[in-house]
């Protein structure tokens, strides 16, 4: 038997490193997070080769105290929590205690600090988590925390890690997420020596979207307020024309810490439903403060997992709330839409955080910027469908640039409105085309009849009036133990679809009836697909399953392409799409209408230059 060793505090150290410590963006989220932790309000991060080589964080913080500096760079020292009965109700950033003595461990470690109260900081040098010097020095207030050659005594962790522009890469996107979970902080971030993004910290969350993103989204933006037992939901919806083929632009924090959630991303696209298509994601900045009982945050010593005690309620809150907030607005994507260049900002290569005067200045420098720059937002909320633009000196006539139509104001789709459309025909026997206002509107034929008959469905089975016709002979389906156990839990559910199912020995089940609009659409793969879906992970919103399939059904039962529609067909079907809640989306989430306004369609014959 092989013997049994105690390792040494060295090993141990390093090991522990490597839980908290994978790459330099792991260092600078740390250390950024124990300065906010700190009430700092000013933040500057520095890097050079994608922080392997260099890192400093400097902010205006409360320091550390003399006597309790040594104490910061042991393991599991922490000022967040005392006992175990504390990691319940945590609220700080950082509480495990492992960050300051993780990254000494593996890398070249000073420390500049001061508290207010004293005449004098403190320098600290720690190397390889070995202390190599402790002196009384002349320092503002704060901390400046310097990280030098990382992973320099460990080789092989080293060799992992990828090139300095993508290690800066990672840096530069946590930062982003840094800055959009604290708007009240004023962030910079130098690269190499160049100013990334420098936020004024003046507490508005959208005037960080636009420094970060850009003007074209932030004016493509809708506000969420929301609140529940627990919960308070606040932020910023993204149009769908802001969609992407992928997550990375779900952002969303729990208490300003930016997590990553199944629950919540499945929540946020269960709102959208109605409005992507498939395969797409939206765009969204979301925070969430939450009471510390009803989340755990202390899953991984990365800190971005979560669990909820009440999962299915959390879920149903985001995605309900969401939905109300976009059924609110009428989606009518622009054909084209304006591209404004995003203003210059001015650079700073040396980081001041602590220069007070400066730091106001650049402050309100910003957001005068800001706000010469943006639309207001009362006034896009109060007036959605016009954005007059102010006319250059040489021309005479009022330009105008149209935005989304508001619920409120000007709906194109809505009763009073009916009487001044001019259906001006079919093109491709597939597209109307509408003149209303200032406005070309193009209507795909088949997604909206695809519409008008999904929700006739959907209401069909709300009202449990869905009838289900009679298989003669019935179809046996073989269920795998888990399709069983997935059936047992949801056969209620199969039943209120319509379908008519019983046991018929072993793990053989007999279909007897389907639902009467599903007869003839392979009934057995639809069930099994079903049963897929149940499968894959936990169901918060079951009537998804239904929407979808409902959706299937509507399509293929839809009018297509191709095929020619009277006026009278024209103008019956557009009566129909008055009667939903969101006749801008087929089930599938595609546009059911689009628009160009009159000024686009001048500035493409030049009449506007």
């Amino acid at each position: 038997m092989a013997k049994i060793h105690v390792l040494s505090s060295e090993t141990i150290d390093k090991i522990a490193a490597g839980e908290v410590v994978e790459r330099p963006n792991s260092v600078v989220k740390e250390l950024v997070e124990n300065a906010m932790d700190a009430g700092a309000t000013s933040i500057t991060v520095e890097i050079k080769e994608g922080g392997i080589s260099f890192i400093r964080i400097t902010d205006n913080g409360t320091g550390i105290e003399k006597s309790e500096i040594r104490n910061a760079f042991l393991r599991h020292a922490t000022s967040k929590i005392e006992t175990a009965e504390d990691l319940s109700n945590i609220t700080s950033l950082g509480f495990r205690g492992e960050a300051l003595s993780s990254i000494c461990a593996v890398a070249q470690v000073e420390v500049i600090t001061k508290v207010r109260d004293s005449l004098t900081g403190i320098r600290f040098c720690i190397e390889g988590g070995v202390e190599k010097e402790y002196a009384e020095i002349g320092a503002p207030d704060g901390t400046t925390i310097l990280v030098r050659n990382l992973f320099f005594n460990t080789p092989v962790r080293r060799k992992f890690l990828k090139q300095p522009a993508t290690e800066g890469g990672y840096i530069i996107d946590l930062m982003e997420h840094m800055a959009l979970s604290s708007p009240e902080v004023a962030f910079k971030l130098v690269v190499n020596g160049q100013v990334k993004f420098h936020t004024s910290g003046n507490g508005k969350l959208l005037e960080v979207i636009y420094r970060i993103y850009g003007r074209e989204i932030a004016n493509n933006l809708i506000p969420i307020s929301a609140k529940t037992q627990g919960i308070l939901l606040s932020g910023y919806l993204g149009k769908p024309v802001l969609n992407r083929s992928n997550r990375n632009f779900e952002t969303f924090f729990i208490n300003h810490r930016y997590v990553k959630s199944n629950v919540i991303s499945k929540a946020i696209e269960d709102g959208y439903s109605q409005y992507l298509m498939q395969h797409k994601f939206p765009f969204v900045v979301l925070h969430m403060d939450v009471d510390t009982k009803m989340v755990d945050v202390n899953v991984h010593p990365a800190k971005m997992e979560v669990r909820f005690i009440d999962g299915e309620a959390f879920y149903d809150f985001i995605a309900r709330e969401i939905d109300s907030v976009l059924s609110q607005k009428e989606m009518i994507p622009d054909v084209l839409e304006e591209k404004e260049a995003k203003p210059e900002v001015k650079k700073q290569t040396v980081p001041e955080p602590f220069e007070t005067r400066r730091a106001e200045a650049f402050r309100v420098e910003e957001e005068v910027k800001y706000h010469t720059d943006m639309p207001k937002l009362e006034e896009k909320e109060r007036n959605p469908i016009w954005n007059r633009i102010k006319p250059e000196p040489e021309q005479e006539t009022e330009i105008t640039k149209t935005e989304q139509l508001s619920l409120f104001e000007d709906k194109m789709l809505s009763a009073e409105n009916v009487e001044k459309y001019d259906i001006l025909g079919q093109i491709f026997d597939t597209y109307w085309l509408i003149a209303f206002s200032d406005k070309l509107y193009m209507v795909d034929q088949h997604a909206a009849h695809e519409k008008v008959k999904y929700e006739k469905l959907m209401a069909h089975y709300r009202s449990k009036s869905i009838t289900s016709q009679n298989l003669n002979p019935p179809i046996v389906v073989t269920l795998s133990a888990k399709e069983e156990q997935v059936y047992q839990e949801y056969s209620p559910y199969f039943e209120h679809l319509g379908f008519e199912i019983e046991e018929f020995g072993g793990n053989d089940y007999a279909i007897r009836a389907v639902p009467t609009d599903l007869y003839g659409l392979n009934e057995k793969e639809m069930f099994l697909s079903v049963l897929d879906e149940l499968i894959d992970g936990p169901v918060y919103k079951n009537l998804n399953l239904v929407e979808e399939k409902l959706a299937s059904m509507a399509c293929k039962s839809a009018v297509k392409g191709n095929h020619h529609f009277s006026r009278m067909e024209m103008e019956s079907l557009i009566a129909e799409l008055l009667k939903l809640d969101n006749p801008y989306n087929c089930p599938h989430g595609r546009p059911t209408i689009i628009s160009m306004s009159r000024y686009e369609i001048e500035k493409m014959f030049k009449r506007i230059v």
